[in-house]
């Protein structure tokens, strides 16, 4: 009857339940916003030339 008391594994179980979530939420999440982000023609050069292009016109 002495492991019905133990419970020094379950602080730990938990939070691998817990950490294991949260990497499949983020999973998730990046292959959704995967599509978004690859439809974006992204130019940081091009970014950059157009704010300070704004910032210097107004």
């Amino acid at each position: 009857m002495n492991f019905v008391k133990d419970e020094a594994g379950q602080g730990a179980a938990e939070y691998i339940l817990l950490f294991g979530g949260v990497i499949v939420i983020a999973i998730i999440a990046l292959l959704i916003y995967k599509q978004y982000f690859s439809n974006m023609n992204l130019n940081s050069a091009q970014d950059t030339q157009q704010v300070r292009a704004c910032a210097t016109s107004g």
